[in-house]
């Protein structure tokens, strides 16, 4: 039943898939994520390469390729336990996979294990994934506008992420993020982001290290009144984040956005209608004030908007 289940999700988000996997970025990333298997088995090159086994099949893993890229299988599956969007997903496929390129490459030939780790520096230093780019209901912040936001009015929370953008984990989130900012944003509960790898000044007056040994990014925090009430990691004394899941049904648990929602929405509808009394109230108690003269040139316009 699960795998049927998974099969029409599957199904269901093909189309988006194909559209995602047509960006030049994964594009070159599945040509390098099977290198080794298009090498291997392409006809007219493969007679041409060494192997180990024993009937001199060049076109054919030999036994120690095989247990290569089980244990390639066996890692990704451990990883992705944790993963939570496709993009974690993906990326750990293709991260390991490459790894296991480089050494499947170099007991090959080192001339072809130079050449594809090469490759691998070049495009990991002049290729980046693809940032979200979809709906969201998010207020970036900068250096000089993220206290004065937070402290502007009272009423409001907000949550605010702590993000780098050269960070995997954060360009993995941004897309949980930007989905619970369009199911829960309202004029009393607020969602903004501030990039700490731009401005160092944040990371350090809100306590966010930007070192990936300390794992803090991305961080999410809960202000109310200018104050900050929690954060998700949490961080040990050693100043590493504490190990937690960005998953969009966790932030919603911590962070109780159901009951903040609830809260902002009683919030607003309260605010409206002390706004609308006062409205109504305030032509009645002009019209004490004024004098009869008066009263006659306004019965004009109060008849108009009874009509």
């Amino acid at each position: 039943m699960g795998l049927i289940t998974g099969l029409f999700s599957f199904l269901y988000h093909l189309p988006q898939i194909y559209k995602w996997l047509l960006k030049p970025y994964y594009i070159a990333s599945v040509i390098m994520t099977v290198a080794f298997l298009l090498i291997r088995k392409a006809p007219g090159l493969c007679e041409h390469l060494a192997t180990q086994r024993e009937d001199g099949n060049s076109c054919d893993f030999d036994w120690r390729e095989l247990e290569i890229l089980m244990f390639l299988g066996a890692i990704v599956m451990m990883k992705n336990r944790r993963a939570i969007t496709m993009e974690q997903h993906v990326g750990n496929l293709f991260m390991f996979s490459k790894v296991a390129n480089v050494i499947l490459f170099f007991r090959l030939d080192i001339r072809l294990g130079i050449f594809y780790l090469t490759l691998c520096v070049a495009f990991t230093m002049t290729c980046k994934p693809p940032l979200y780019m979809g709906p969201e209901y998010i207020k970036y912040f900068s250096d000089k506008t993220i206290d004065e936001e937070l402290r502007k009015d009272s009423r409001v929370t907000w949550i605010v992420e702590f993000y780098a953008n050269w960070s995997s984990d954060c360009q993995s989130f941004a897309p949980v993020f930007a989905d619970l900012s369009l199911k829960y944003n309202c004029p009393g509960l607020r969602f903004g982001k501030v990039d700490i790898g731009r401005y160092g000044e944040v990371a350090e007056r809100y306590r966010v290290s930007t070192s990936p040994l300390a794992r803090q990014l991305p961080s999410l925090m809960l202000f109310e009144e200018g104050k900050e009430l929690m954060r998700r990691p949490m961080v040990d004394n050693k100043a590493r984040a504490v190990s937690w899941t960005f998953s969009e049904e966790n932030i919603i648990r911590e962070f109780n956005l159901n009951e903040l929602f609830q809260k902002s929405k009683k919030m607003n509808k309260s605010k409206a209608l002390k706004e609308e009394l006062q409205n109504d109230a305030q032509p009645e108690e002009g019209s004490n004030e004024l004098e009869p003269e008066t009263k006659i040139t306004e019965q004009p316009a109060e008849s108009k908007k009874d009509q």
